[in-house]
């Protein structure tokens, strides 16, 4: 789907129709669920599901020692936002001019004059505005003066607690990729630029992609199993992206003496050249912490059997869509 950074870029299409705004930042549980109540009342009203987002985050440029490390980038968030049946994706280019715009200046601009909105759905978070003074009850209040409806969304839980993109963040930061996919509803995924190593893995026998240029959250160090999507190197094939099984670890090789954190892929049956290409990197299970092994021979034994379980939970796991 073509995301519209522009306003002036919107077509006659994507307007009249429902809208949610926010950062949708992971697409988890909660934001399906204002998604499935946008397509309904998307219906209701018979025009476009639009969702209107921010690139990059506001807090990005009000407060970027505070801006936690994103868990998905934009591209990535329409693709998810997408599938779940969105018609069109704004990701606005947040500068100062927006931010300085009050709650009723945003509504106008936004909501009324670029979107002709006739329904808003929104989760209870909802701020808008500068320094955050459109609450939801300011918006309800503009909503009913201008003819539409608004429904706020009650919050989705899962084990008890708010399903959150904060709460999705301490998950992957502590390892546990498989609690983050169950309440993003799809594994977490990572993208980089595949560039060149040491080469020990190859000299070992499993040669690995080091990853530089993430613009996401990576999770803890350690040994994980997942999928990499790479791009085909010739042929009819060229160029059309394929997904494998992947060993990844997440740290430094302090069997080598080495301190260095890096992000080094190992795909399972598969030989092309990948320096230059970009990648993307799904997490399923953490194995195990990174190691220390007393010899080469050692280090090479648990890759094998790291390899092994890789495959098992790859096959075991819910089939690439």
């Amino acid at each position: 789907m073509p995301i519209i950074r522009q306003l002036e870029q919107l077509p006659a299409a994507a307007r009249g129709g429902a809208v949610a705004i926010g950062n949708f930042d992971g697409v988890h549980l909660g934001h399906r669920h204002i998604v499935d109540q946008l397509l309904r009342r998307a219906e209701e009203v018979g025009g476009p599901p639009i969702v209107f987002t921010f690139d990059p985050h506001p807090v990005r440029i009000l407060r970027p020692e505070h801006c936690p490390p994103p868990l998905t980038w934009t591209t990535r968030k329409a693709e998810l936002l997408a599938g779940l049946g969105v018609f069109k994706i704004v990701a606005y280019p947040t500068d100062e001019a927006l931010l300085s715009l009050s709650a009723a200046e945003f509504f106008q601009k936004i909501v009324i004059d670029a979107l002709d909105a006739k329904a808003m759905v929104e989760g209870p978070n909802f701020y808008f505005g500068k320094n955050r003074e459109g609450t939801t009850d300011k918006l309800r209040e503009l909503t009913t003066a201008a003819g539409m409806s608004l429904d706020v969304v009650e919050p989705v839980e899962d084990e008890g607690e708010l399903v959150s993109s904060s709460r999705i963040r301490a998950l992957i930061t502590e390892g546990q990729v498989a609690a983050a996919t169950r309440l993003l509803d799809a594994p977490y995924r990572i993208r980089g630029m595949v560039t060149h190593g040491a080469g020990r893995g190859a000299k070992l026998g499993f040669p690995t992609a080091n990853l530089e240029a993430i613009d996401t959250l990576v999770p803890a160090q350690g040994v994980y199993a997942g999928r990499a999507r790479v791009e085909n190197g010739s042929g009819q094939n060229a160029n059309r992206p394929s997904w494998h099984a992947a060993a990844v670890n997440l740290g430094p090789n302090p069997t080598f003496g080495e301190s260095q954190t890096k992000t080094e892929v190992h795909l399972l049956d598969h030989n092309d050249a990948l320096y230059g290409k970009p990648m993307e990197v799904e997490f399923l299970k953490r194995l195990r912490p990174i190691e220390r092994f007393d010899s080469q021979e050692a280090l090479v034994e648990q890759l094998k059997k790291d390899i092994e379980q890789t495959r098992e939970v790859v096959i075991a796991a819910k089939p690439q869509a």
